[in-house]
């Protein structure tokens, strides 16, 4: 993609303020902010503060199209240099309606037959991308060596509710079957994802094992999406001011379920599903200031209650969205990193 001359120049007004000295940043910034008994960390306050003089939104007012491409070039902005090496190649997944495609992401000098994880990009099932999250991607399969498929599944409105549950599940028969293909070992494939991609993996990984046969042998779930049924109190404390807002939640959600009873199906709202004993161990990072943070963290206490190996992580200062910032300050990239470890120590690397 050929990066607009104006993104170019908020690339580097943002490298900018982030190579300034502490206390520059904060009279930027302005003062700490508190809420919850949570204190914002000075790196989200200071990007936050940069979206808004710029009048940045993860939802614009003109629609799905432009949301996407300002998803596109937000990478830019916040991503940091392209991580080496990591050698990528494309691959098609046959479906019935044509080909599912994704980018398979290999660390310089991994050898075969490594753990592999099927990714699930972030954005609402609306917005977002391999090439969004690319940066992520490539973050997690050099720290945890391990290889990567990340997936282009279906968005919404084209292709509503349950399309892309529909392929996140054929994305990681695809990575079972043909693991030999890929490089990777059949035993040690995860399912993984950021937000709504954080949604289909937790998904995938319950159709998986209720329907028997292979299945995920761990999940990574980044802040995800899980209950679209209720509001918990978290939706509310961050609802504006904090990137993902609640009133993105509800444009999200209209357009990838539109109908009121599709929002407690456990396709879309795995909370809710009937039984969630059997599923693999599983990584569940929370933001501190997300809307979303009360359902990823009742899902990680549902998980546990189950009898699944489970750990938790709130990360307390810090927003929605997190691992996609890791080219900012030092605190986005910490957490990540604490995910990548997990997701290494889970798949065996050496």
């Amino acid at each position: 993609m050929t990066i607009p001359f104006p993104v170019r120049i908020q690339a580097a007004v943002v490298r900018g303020a982030y190579a300034l000295p502490e206390g520059l940043r904060r009279a930027i910034a302005g003062a700490p902010v508190v809420r919850d008994g949570q204190v914002l960390s000075l790196d989200a306050q200071l990007i936050l503060k940069l979206q808004r003089l710029s009048k940045a939104a993860l939802v614009l007012p003109a629609g799905v199209g432009s949301s996407r491409e300002a998803m596109e070039h937000a990478r830019y902005l916040v991503g940091g240099a392209t991580i080496q090496p990591v050698a990528v190649r494309s691959v098609g997944i046959p479906q019935e309606y044509g080909e599912l495609a994704a980018t398979l992401y290999t660390p310089g000098g991994l050898a075969a037959g490594s753990g592999l994880l099927v990714y699930l990009h972030g954005g609402g099932w609306v917005v977002g991308s391999r090439a969004s999250h690319d940066h992520v991607v490539r973050f997690l399969a050099q720290r945890a060596q391990v290889r990567v498929l990340s997936v282009e599944y279906r968005r919404a409105p084209e292709h509503a509710f349950p399309a892309a549950a529909d392929d996140a599940l054929a994305a990681f028969d695809f990575a079972y079957a043909k693991a030999a293909d890929l490089g990777a070992d059949p035993e040690r494939i995860a399912i993984g994802g950021d937000s709504a991609g954080g949604n289909l993996a937790a998904v995938t990984a319950q159709a998986a094992v209720r329907r028997g046969g292979p299945a995920p042998v761990f999940q990574l779930l980044l802040y995800p999406a899980v209950d679209a049924s209720v509001r918990r109190p978290s939706r509310d404390l961050f609802a504006d001011g904090f990137f993902l807002t609640s009133a993105d939640m509800d444009w999200f959600l209209d357009r990838y379920a539109p109908a009121p009873a599709d929002r407690t199906d456990p396709r879309l709202s795995p909370l809710l599903a009937a039984d969630l004993s059997g599923l693999p161990p599983t990584y569940v990072g929370t933001a501190g200031f997300d809307p979303l943070r009360d359902e990823g963290e009742a899902y990680a206490e549902a998980l546990k209650a189950a009898g699944v190996t489970v750990r938790l992580s709130r990360q307390p200062d810090l927003i929605h969205g997190y691992a996609s910032y890791l080219g900012i300050g030092r605190r986005f990239r910490e957490a990540t990193a604490e995910a990548a470890e997990a997701l290494r120590q889970a798949l065996g690397a050496a």
